[in-house]
């Protein structure tokens, strides 16, 4: 049976300690990278926003020009 020494709880210690550390810097570039994505995803909110923005200013054309023409009662 292994005998449990201080030197042995030190080093796991050490190991658990070196462990938090790896998992801290992978945390940190995890939130790195989301920040990344969050920022695409509004980016692309933001063009289709504007693709909306045109698309309606087609329709309002699109409309005048059916009215001006006759091609609708209205």
């Amino acid at each position: 049976m292994v005998e449990v020494t201080n030197e042995l709880i030190f080093e796991l210690l050490k190991q658990i300690q070196a462990d938090l550390s790896q998992m801290k810097g992978d945390i940190r570039d995890l939130k790195t990278r989301m920040t990344a994505v969050e920022e695409a995803i509004a980016g692309i909110y933001k063009a289709i926003a504007g693709v909306n923005r045109r698309l309606d200013r087609v329709d309002e054309r699109l409309e005048r020009l059916e009215r001006r023409t006759n091609l609708i009662d209205g």
